[in-house]
């Protein structure tokens, strides 16, 4: 059923759950995973206590260290490859979901609920809803949501 799967990680007990759902999908399926993180700032939010931006350069060694980490979580009897991006979040999985020929998505969520997710944006949200694949948000100490893709997906 699925061949190629694409699994987003950031360092998050939701997304090595994530990972740990697809390893076992993978291995049932006889499918590949591709580990995708990505560089990016962090939104501002604002108050006394801001601290610094890390540098371009400090990002691509943290994203590096966070895939070559989920990798070395993947049994060696799962064909996985990794990607590091450098765009706003979701758009680089979306980008990576339609060039690289995946079937399935699998992502944590940090479950922020919808207002907390309506303020600081939610990833999982919105590649859900752009998706062109089956998408499965897992959730730590929950059980996982798949949501297949609709017409409306592809708008």
């Amino acid at each position: 059923m699925f061949h190629s799967i694409l699994v987003a990680v950031d360092g998050s007990p939701s997304a090595a759950k994530a990972l740990e759902q697809a390893v076992d999908i993978a291995r049932s399926e006889g499918a590949r995973l591709t580990l995708i993180t990505v560089a990016n700032r962090p939104r501002w939010i604002g108050g006394p206590y801001a601290m610094p931006y890390p540098t371009d350069e400090e990002l691509r060694q943290e994203a590096e260290r966070i895939v070559e980490q989920a990798e070395a979580a993947v049994p060696e009897d799962v064909p996985v490859s990794t990607v590091v991006r450098k765009a706003p979040v979701a758009d680089a999985i979306l980008a990576r979901i339609r060039d690289g020929e995946h079937d399935l998505v699998v992502m944590g969520s940090r479950g922020r609920g919808t207002a907390r997710s309506f303020l600081l944006g939610s990833v999982s949200r919105a590649v859900l809803d752009r998706s062109p694949v089956p998408v499965m948000v897992v959730r730590c100490g929950k059980a996982a949501a798949v949501a297949r893709p609709t017409e409306a997906s592809f708008a």
